[in-house]
């Protein structure tokens, strides 16, 4: 039990990870399920494997750093093994504005790269794509890629949001 310990020791070290994460990683090692479960719980007691202190680092650094949408974040969250109760309640730290002010600082971030010339439709497809493959919802992606289009570019006549873009 203690060299099970000592490795979810080692990888703690490197970064936060779920419980899921930890007893994968420790089951990969070769150590027993009892082993790996009781290693788990005494690290849990002493507060060194907490999920919902996991996803909510894990959500607060990755929409800040990496812009990712509520979206991506749930989905990532899953994959960590993650308790939906845990993700949905750090998710929930994640306001409606918050989302809308990260996708505007991306789309901002990825106007001033666009070439000026560049057909407006496409432009308008790159930026709501790229909002959606970071976990954007399409509502908020193209409110924002509108509001950001109409500003730089001072072009209104985008349509409306369910109209064919191409």
């Amino acid at each position: 039990m203690e060299q099970a310990k000592e490795a979810c020791l080692r990888l703690l070290a490197v970064r936060a990870r779920s419980r899921a994460e930890l007893a994968q990683r420790l089951s990969a090692k070769g150590f027993a399920a009892e082993v790996i479960e009781r290693s788990l719980d005494r690290l849990a007691e002493v507060g060194l494997v907490d999920d919902a202190e996991f996803a909510r680092q894990w959500v607060r650094q990755r929409h800040s750093f990496s812009g990712k949408g509520r979206q991506a974040l749930a989905q990532e969250l899953r994959r960590k093994g993650v308790a939906p109760e845990e993700a949905t309640a750090a998710l929930d730290d994640i306001t409606v504005d918050d989302e809308h002010e990260r996708a505007t600082e991306l789309v901002r971030r990825k106007l001033r790269t666009l070439p000026a010339d560049l057909d407006r439709e496409k432009a308008i497809r790159r930026l709501v794509g790229m909002l959606a493959r970071r976990g954007y919802g399409h509502s908020v992606a193209y409110t924002v890629v509108k509001a950001e289009w109409e500003a730089s570019r001072g072009d209104t006549d985008l349509g409306e949001p369910d109209a064919p873009l191409g």
